[in-house]
Order: C-alpha cells, then sequence, then structure tokens
C-alpha cells in the first residue's frame, strides 16, 4: 500500500483541513493519508483546544487513515526542528511522499529557495545573526537575511507562516528523508492568522477558537466552516471536561511557577535566554491574566509565538538539557488512531519499522517518553479536578483508537 503523509495539529479540524486532506490524495495517489499530529501543546506554544484523542477521532472521522504523534520535544519547537521531526516520522511510518499547504503553492519554488540558501548557508546564518543583535526577531531576521541573498526570481515569500514551514519540511526532507516526494497545495482564503470569518466555507483555526471563546458571538457560525464530525466532537468534549483549553486556565498555574523561581533557576528553562528571564519575573508579578501578562512581557525582539513557547516550557518545567538529548531524532512512533485501511497497512509494515512503535503507554521507553507523559500532566490541569483525573487517565489507559 502507497502512502502519504501531512503533518497537521487539527486545532481544530475544519473545512481547509478537509480540502488540504482531498488534495493530498489527489496530488499523491496514494492509498491512504497518515498524518503526523502534535500532541497537547502546539507549535506557537499554546495549548489545544480539545486532547489528542479528540482531535485524533475529528481526523479519522474526517478521512485521514492513520495519526501519530509528533512529540513534545518537536511539536513546541520554532520551524527547523518542528519540521525535521515529523519529516523523520512520516519516513519512518513508511510514507513514499508528503503534502503540505503553502501560500506560495508551488513545489519547484520551494526546492530552488532551499538550493539558494543552502548554497549560501554561511552568509544566510551569519546575516541572521546579524540582523538578531540588532534587535529584530527571528522569523523577521530569516526574511531579511533571505532578501540580502535573494538573487532571482521564482522564489518563495519567506515572511508567511505556511512558506516557512514548508520550506523547512523540504529542507528537512533533503537532509533526511530524500527518498520522500513532496507536494505542495496552495491554502484556500482563509490565512492562518485571520481571527475574522472572510469566506463562507473556508476559516483559519484560528478564527474558529476565537468564536468558541468568545461569548458574545454565535457559537452556530462555525459550523459553516468545519465538517459536521468536527461539530459533534467539540460539543462531545464540551460536555465531557466541562471546557476547551486555552492559556488563561493555565495562568495561575504559570503565575505560581514564575513568581516561584529564581532568575538562575529560569536560565534553566529551554529558550529562555539573553536576560529575559527578570522581564518575565517583573511581569509576572504585576499581571492579572495571562493576556495581560503577555502585552506586558511582548518586545519587538521577541514575537508572541516565541514567547508563548518559553511560557510554556516554564509551565512544563522543560530544562534545557531535557530538550538537547530528545530533538536530535524521534526516538519512537506513537500510534494514536487508526481505520480499518490504517490497520491494514500496519500489518504490512510493523515488522520493517527501525522505531518503536509504542501503542501501549505501559510498553514504552520511559525516558524517551517522559516529556510526553509530562506534557498530558500538565495540559490535564487545564480542567477541573474530576475532569482533569478523567482526561490524565487516558494518556495510560486510552488505546488507539479505532474507526471502522
Amino acid at each position: 500500500m502507497k502512502a502519504t503523509g501531512v503533518v497537521v495539529e487539527y486545532n481544530p479540524f475544519h473545512n481547509g483541513h478537509l480540502h488540504h486532506l482531498n488534495e493530498t490524495r489527489r496530488a499523491s495517489g496514494a492509498d491512504l493519508v497518515i498524518a503526523c499530529m502534535s500532541g497537547h501543546f502546539l507549535q506557537r506554544g499554546e495549548p489545544a483546544l480539545t486532547s489528542k484523542w479528540s482531535r485524533t477521532k475529528m481526523a479519522l472521522s474526517a478521512g485521514v487513515d492513520m495519526v501519530i504523534e509528533l512529540p513534545y520535544a518537536f511539536a513546541t519547537q520554532h520551524a527547523e526542528i518542528f519540521a525535521k521531526g515529523a519529516i523523520c516520522l512520516l519516513h519512518e511510518i513508511g510514507c513514499d511522499s508528503f503534502c503540505f499547504g503553502s501560500e506560495d503553492g508551488d513545489l519547484a519554488s520551494f526546492e530552488k529557495t532551499v538550493s539558494l540558501i543552502q548554497d549560501n548557508k554561511r552568509t544566510y546564518n551569519t546575516s541572521i545573526k546579524d540582523f538578531v543583535r540588532k534587535g529584530n526577531s527571528y522569523p523577521s531576521a530569516l526574511s531579511k537575511a533571505f532578501k540580502d541573498i535573494k538573487g532571482s526570481e521564482g522564489l518563495i515569500d519567506l515572511s508567511k507562516p505556511n512558506n516557512i514551514l514548508g520550506y523547512h519540511y523540504v529542507w528537512a526532507r533533503n537532509e533526511f528523508a530524500p527518498g520522500l516526494n513532496a507536494y505542495t497545495i496552495t491554502r484556500e482564503s482563509a490565512g492562518y492568522h485571520d481571527e475574522h470569518f472572510s469566506s463562507p466555507s473556508i476559516a483559519s483555526a484560528t478564527s474558529i477558537r476565537k468564536n468558541l471563546f468568545d461569548p458574545d458571538r454565535e457559537t452556530v457560525a462555525i459550523h459553516h466552516y468545519i465538517p459536521s464530525s468536527t461539530g459533534s466532537l467539540l460539543e462531545e468534549y464540551k460536555q465531557e471536561f466541562g471546557e476547551y483549553h486555552r492559556w488563561e486556565n493555565y495562568w495561575p498555574l504559570l503565575k505560581y511557577k514564575i513568581i516561584a523561581s529564581s532568575p538562575s533557576q529560569l536560565q534553566e528553562i529551554y529558550e529562555i535566554e539573553e536576560g529575559i528571564e527578570n522581564r518575565i519575573i517583573e511581569s509576572a508579578k504585576t499581571a492579572l491574566s495571562f493576556k495581560e501578562f503577555m502585552t506586558i512581557l511582548k518586545t519587538k525582539r521577541y514575537t508572541w509565538t516565541r514567547l508563548q513557547r518559553m511560557c510554556l516550557h516554564i509551565l512544563t518545567n522543560t530544562t534545557k538539557e531535557d530538550m538537547n538529548r530528545r530533538h536530535s531524532s524521534p526516538a519512537y512512533i506513537r500510534l494514536l488512531g487508526m481505520n480499518q485501511k490504517g490497520r491494514e497497512y500496519l500489518h504490512t509494515c510493523k515488522k520493517s519499522l527501525n522505531l518503536p512503535l509504542v501503542s501501549k503507554l505501559s510498553s514504552a521507553n520511559k525516558d524517551d517518553i517522559s516529556l510526553d507523559i509530562k506534557a498530558s500532566e500538565v495540559y490535564s490541569l487545564g480542567l477541573p479536578s474530576a475532569q482533569s483525573k478523567k482526561l490524565l487517565s487516558q494518556e495510560w489507559s486510552q488505546p488507539p483508537i479505532m474507526v471502522r
């Protein structure tokens, strides 16, 4: 069986994801689609709206054939490491290809851009450091450094979020899985960060989440932008666990952790550097909410996303040592769910896998998977006590979800 892969968060699964899924099948001609999906915490340093189990059900209900988890050590990283982990896992599970959405929509442009930067790697990296030193955020420094070496037409715009990820997917493929074929499709209508509904059927996950958390909006409006299965699963999650997850749920825990830590202790946390630990402590002392804290903390040098990732690593007490010894390459494949076709595929490839396949947490190497266990424990704390206990128990008791 021929498998193709997609790298996703599905926060939540919406019509744009369904379009991507359908176009992935068409472009690749594959027999099945495997989704490498972030777990409970996401690349922008946010808690997922619903648990990874709920989002796995959304994916399988919409036609994904298998879902594997992108571990915390890769899922909560900047684009280069995020892409590396995902592409390596899709390669290890036996995919022949992968497909990503982008603003550009032309694979040749990505290939050309990756080649150009590789040919000018030393100049490019030096330029990035210079721009960061001048006070630019890292994404801004990347874009400006790229413009410095850009010498011809037909290149992608590296100021666009999905183009940036796409660039790193193609780079990771070239570096770690050269046998994988790559495809890209143009994102439909809504931009990645759009907060408003600007199309009759396609909306960003950002705008959908904003609608769910805004009591002044009609929640029913989101049903124009999501499959009916997603709507049912969102309602089911709200009824079972009482609420969705967002940063404000975790603010009291984060504030306590920050104020109870010394600057030297915060310096040990992953991504904390350049003295920002002092600003973090002072901002936490005065802020009454996570949003207020972030607004006080924000500077031109650091993007909102990077600051959120710092906060996430503080919340989970993830140190530089924890991350640096785990993000060199994935150590296991965590199976979250599959349909019958996915089950048949797994039966044919299971014995040839180079990485351990984790379907029961009790069988996993605890050191390898400890960050994901801790992330699930912390994620559950965003709910009231009874619901928190129920959600956490899933991490140990939930077998891979089967949809027929």
